[in-house]
């Protein structure tokens, strides 16, 4: 298998405008399957748009190494290059101590080697000890090449490639023209959403990574392919004739496509359909509400009774309702934005949620309670990022004991009403081994 890691010297240096131009000119001639590492929704959208192949999630806090293996060796089965966004810095981790859920470690997971993002605003040859110190610090990453972003003009060129070729070893692949207007947008959650259907939102990108080497780039793959990985379906299979439903939209647009794999594995029909632009809510035995930015769109949210209606007759019907961060919001009576606006959500749980400030992100383990109705004597290993608080009006017990991280109020997260359960975390279904089989074993 053949593959290569998109990394950077830290975190805003350019590895998703990257990436994703690098991503839209190989899938011009080549099978692409893309992947990000690290808790993020919104790269893998831009790399999804890209490849037209869904963009998958590798993280070493929530799957084990065997797991990770087998999600890579499946998704890209009939790929023919696989190319790995990294998250942050190249060798930023859980501590200073160790590579725990860094870039590197991914590295040298897969097997793959890296080609190293860097900002060389202001900088000629600190580049050359900047790329030095990264090939030295741990031999064991192979650092193949670079990609030098934000070079300025014909001069500042010159000096930078007479500096690495002088200090180093490493052959530069490409360099990228400064250039602020090609700059992805940025929200509160992250850079601005894209759909699959917005392509030509990303033309400029291809553009901007035009001067990048191509065919340097496959020789650097082809020079280090991997042992073929395990592509096993890497879920358990089932045939439950489970009905679920999904809002995908752009308030609800934050998921782990491996949750919604898995649940057709399992045999569920799947049906999605778009709330906030007036879409009822389908018959389903599950509802599974994401995250996503609810306040951005709450009042057509508001608006839509027979979705907010339907949800809370659901729930009172005792029927499975998981909502996870902007779902739980939506699964609270209101949303209060920022400068006090209020809209009227489902109202399956008597309590406001506030837009207040920022609340990671940060990984999460928690033990479900005996209250949990859909993960029952489970350690769940999460994430969370959010930017609102309950107000509660009334007492819900809690699903979760949280063990790290933030939850609703410190300690605690899930609110529960008979078969509903809304948290902050997002589950990945590859974190544990059979992530549904108390959902469908405990089916009301």
């Amino acid at each position: 298998m053949k593959g290569v890691v998109i990394a950077g010297t830290g975190s805003g240096v350019g590895k998703t405008s990257i990436t994703t131009g690098l991503l839209s000119r190989l899938s011009e001639s080549m099978r692409t399957q893309a992947y990000k590492i690290g808790p993020d929704f919104i790269d893998p959208m831009y790399h999804t748009v890209a490849t037209g192949r869904h963009a998958r999630n590798l993280d070493s806090f929530l799957m084990t190494e065997s797991r990770i293996k087998n999600l890579v060796g499946y998704s890209a089965k009939d790929a023919d290059i696989c190319v790995v966004e990294g998250v942050r810095g190249l060798y930023e981790g859980l501590s200073g101590k160790s590579d725990e859920c860094s870039t590197a470690e991914m590295a040298k997971i897969l097997g793959f080697p890296v080609i190293l993002v860097v900002n060389t605003r202001s900088l000629t040859r600190s580049a050359a000890a900047i790329i030095q110190g990264f090939q030295s610090f741990d031999k064991d990453v192979n650092i193949a090449g670079v990609i030098l972003n934000n070079v300025s003009g014909k001069q500042h060129e010159t000096k930078l490639l007479e500096a690495i070729e002088k200090y180093t070893d490493v052959d530069v692949i490409g360099i990228v023209r400064r250039d602020a207007d090609n700059a992805i947008g940025q929200r509160h959650l992250g850079l601005d959403t894209i759909g699959e259907s917005e392509k030509t939102n990303i033309d400029y990108l291809k553009s901007m990574v035009s001067e990048l080497d191509l065919d340097r780039i496959m020789d650097i793959c082809e020079s280090n392919t991997v042992d073929d990985l395990p592509d096993g379906l890497p879920y358990v299979k089932r045939n439950t004739g489970l009905k679920a439903a999904i809002p995908m939209d752009n308030a609800f647009c934050f998921y782990y496509y491996e949750n919604i794999e898995c649940m057709k594995a399992s045999g569920m029909d799947v049906s999605f359909f778009k709330p906030t632009c007036g879409d009822h809510l389908p018959d389903a035995d599950l509802y599974y509400l994401g995250g996503g930015y609810p306040e951005l769109y709450g009042d057509g949210i508001s608006q839509n009774t027979d979705f907010l209606e339907g949800l809370k007759a659901a729930s009172d019907d005792g029927k499975m309702i998981l909502g996870e961060c902007g779902g739980l919001m939506v699964m609270c009576s209101s949303i209060i934005s920022s400068n006090d606006t209020e809209n009227r959500m489902s109202g399956i749980f008597k309590a406001d949620a506030r837009i207040s400030g920022r609340h990671g992100p940060s990984y999460v383990i928690a033990n479900t309670t005996s209250a949990n109705p859909l993960f029952p004597d489970t350690t769940i290993r999460a994430h969370e990022f959010h930017y609102s608080e309950l107000i509660q009006h009334s007492d819900y017990p809690y699903g979760y004991d949280v063990i790290r991280g933030t939850g609703i109020d410190g300690r605690s997260d899930g609110l529960v009403y008979k078969n509903s359960i809304g948290s902050y975390m997002h589950q990945h279904a590859l974190s544990t081994d059979d992530w549904l089989a108390k959902i469908i074993d405990g089916t009301p």
